[in-house]
């Protein structure tokens, strides 16, 4: 660590400046010294040092001064005050200006190695925190949105105007559009990218379960409460949390979401103890929450808390001009995660899936995609490759909900209305079958 770590000596006099260059030079630091303040920041302008050991009475400028334009520097470094007046009140307004602590001379030699080997630490830690800090921001360009049409611009340009701010956010759109890329790319662009993201897809878990997921619980609260749980608002704090399905929370959930958001606080399902937790709310609808109002299914006022800003995703038949580049996107994409070499697709395969109206947007091109590159097997994706007849969607269809559930009416219907086989059957569980049958408000004949 120590032949990473740069020092700057300051100090008027020249004896304690041999002394304390050899004795950390023997230590395996870099050094180098000063006589003055000035001397000392002009060395500072032309080069970056990670700790400081500066005298705080020197001739011109002292040692006080030095140090507060010193953090006015893009990198500061690390500032050790010395002084030979072991006054509290100086060394305390030290500390109080930023210091990272101060030693009065005559020195102990042990005592200032060991207390400039801590700054050493602390000079890794803060790096290693750098680094950490560009790793997040490289990961989230992992997962850019795709396209380059007007329509998606506009969402682009208000994911960036909105990012900032921490105002609650309603993104709508159909099914398989990408609103949770969305949500990340708001999250990932906004001061909290180093705080949680906390994704919560309200709408297959059932009225208790979701309170006990948001709000946490107490050992013993209900069976099964075998040790105290934090909720997901309680892990948001200082990020995030994504309400994906919000339009399927029930009555009650909703007045209990809208004295979280108002409040910012809460109590577990079970406790007494209020919990405070400071998150951003964002969340994600395929359904229209304005009729819902209308009809007395989703309250106005949480409506209105959470509506603060809306942004709308566009269909993919929108924005037929990026099939081309989310075709790409996505073969790049499988065939590293296949660890097969890339692989291109002919133009006829091309033009079907541009002319195609995709009912399930995004993620339905994503499928047809993956498949091809599975059931091809080859250098080219060709048209064969590619659902064709009766495997193609119908367009007649209005959307992905009303195909969804068309198939879970059959199944239902199956297996007589058993919800245990039915569930297995959709590969769901339970409770997400249940709010699928209460969405799309199904009965048994």
């Amino acid at each position: 660590m120590t032949d990473k770590v740069s020092i700057l000596i300051v100090d008027d006099e020249e004896s304690v400046r041999d002394s304390l260059y050899s004795w950390f030079i023997d230590d395996g630091f870099h050094v180098e010294c000063a006589e003055n303040a000035k001397k000392a920041l002009s060395i500072l302008n032309e080069t970056e040092f990670d700790i400081v050991l500066a005298d705080i009475k020197m001739p011109g400028m002292d040692g006080m001064e030095m140090h507060r334009r010193i953090k006015a520097l893009p990198m500061a470094p690390i500032v050790i005050i010395m002084t030979a007046f072991a006054s509290v009140d100086t060394a305390v307004q030290a500390l109080k200006d930023g210091a990272f602590d101060y030693v009065t001379k005559p020195f102990d030699p042990d005592d200032l190695s060991h207390l400039i080997r801590n700054a050493a630490t602390q000079v890794a830690l803060r790096t290693e925190n750098e680094n950490l800090k560009e790793k997040i921001t490289s990961l989230v360009d992992v997962e850019d949105i795709i396209g380059e049409s007007e329509a998606l611009k506009k969402v682009l340009s208000e994911v960036e105007s909105v990012a900032q701010s921490n105002s609650s956010v309603i993104i709508t759109g159909e099914s398989g559009t990408g609103k949770e890329l969305v949500a990340r790319a708001i999250h990932s662009n906004s001061s909290r990218k180093y705080f949680p993201l906390i994704c919560v897809h309200c709408g297959s878990l059932t009225e208790s379960l979701l309170e006990s997921e948001l709000f946490g619980h107490e050992k013993g609260a209900f069976t099964g409460a075998t040790f105290n749980r934090k909720g997901r608002f309680e892990m948001a704090d200082g990020g995030t949390v994504f309400l994906d399905e919000i339009a399927t929370v029930s009555p009650k959930m909703q007045i209990e979401l809208l004295r979280v958001l108002e409040s910012k606080s809460f109590v577990r399902v079970g406790g007494n103890k209020e919990i405070t937790s400071d998150f951003r709310v964002i969340c994600a609808t395929n359904r229209d929450l304005k009729s819902m109002v209308a009809n007395g299914t989703f309250r106005e006022d949480l409506y209105y808390r959470l509506n603060v800003v809306n942004i709308r995703i566009p269909p993919l038949r929108e924005r037929i001009e990026d099939v081309s580049l989310l075709i790409n996107h996505f073969i790049r994409k499988y065939c590293t995660s296949m660890s097969r070499d890339l692989i291109s697709i002919e133009p006829a395969a091309m033009k079907h899936l541009e002319e195609f109206e995709y009912p399930g947007n995004v993620r339905e091109l994503e499928n047809m995609v993956e498949r091809a590159i599975v059931v091809g097997n080859g250098k080219v994706i060709r048209l064969k490759d590619l659902p064709l007849g009766k495997e193609v969607i119908s367009s007649s269809i209005e959307s992905l909900d009303e195909l969804e559930k068309k198939h879970i009416v059959k199944i239902l219907e199956k297996y007589k209305w058993n919800i245990s086989r039915s569930a297995k059957a959709l590969n769901v569980d339970r409770a997400t079958l249940y709010n699928k049958i209460r969405k799309y408000e199904l009965k048994q004949e």
